[in-house]
């Protein structure tokens, strides 16, 4: 078992989450049960996953959790995207936030990568 905290995906995972939040703030109240609740799900569970695979015996099933937080991450940057296009909303927060999806989603690749290399055929 792994300690989640101390992994540098979950800790820059828990910043997307935070910045996603901050985003989501900004949306209109028509979106309260739209756009806002599928983010802020979204998001939470990038570091969610992470931490939850944490807690499994094999890297085999840790890498599945792995890899449903990189799926988190491409659905959160469709979210962004459709944000930005729909939303008056700060440029630069969407842009902090894609740059912390794309950096995530790398380190995740990485991670999932040399955790694989690992396994038995």
């Amino acid at each position: 078992m792994r300690d989640f905290k101390d992994l540098t995906i979950w800790q820059r995972g828990m910043g997307v989450v935070e910045t996603t939040y901050d985003l989501i703030a900004l949306l209109p109240d028509s979106e309260r049960f739209g756009l806002r609740t599928q983010m802020a799900r979204c998001s939470v569970s990038i570091p969610s996953n992470i931490a939850e695979g944490c807690s499994r015996k094999s890297d085999r099933h840790f890498i599945q959790y792995l890899e449903t937080a990189l799926g988190s991450t491409f659905e959160l940057q469709t979210q962004a995207l459709i944000v930005q296009r729909r939303f008056s909303v700060p440029t630069d927060l969407i842009e902090k936030l894609n740059s912390q999806l794309d950096e995530e989603r790398k380190m995740l690749a990485r991670f999932i990568a040399n955790l694989s290399k690992s396994l038995p055929s």
